[in-house]
């Protein structure tokens, strides 16, 4: 994500994605993809922490509480958000994501 790598960014995300975002927009895997191709988010830094994960069989789901600057739609953005994204192994090879939720979160 902060490099932008659409060709790994392609592979990680399900052609059939559904992700919803902090501001309660649904997007999808090309939606995202587009949104780096263009610039429109350019991270510069990352920071995770709290990640929860289960596992069953084909599926995992992943919860992480994630730091983020950078620009987004050319606006500085810094901002604390959890994600929530459910990952699942394809055709019993490839993990991709397939669901995905995030939603910010207030510092106290």
């Amino acid at each position: 994500m902060i490099d932008s790598d659409l060709s790994t960014l392609d592979q990680l995300l399900a052609d059939d994605l559904i992700f919803t975002n902090h501001l309660g927009q649904v997007m999808s895997k090309q939606d995202d993809l587009e949104a780096h191709r263009t610039g429109f988010v350019n991270i510069h830094s990352i920071v995770q922490s709290v990640q929860i994960t289960r596992s069953q069989e084909e599926m995992a789901i992943v919860s992480v509480h994630s730091h983020i600057c950078g620009e987004f739609g050319g606006m500085p953005s810094d901002v604390s958000l959890r994600f929530t994204r459910i990952w699942q192994r394809r055709n019993h090879q490839q993990w991709q994501v397939v669901a995905a939720h995030s939603t910010l979160v207030q510092e106290i």
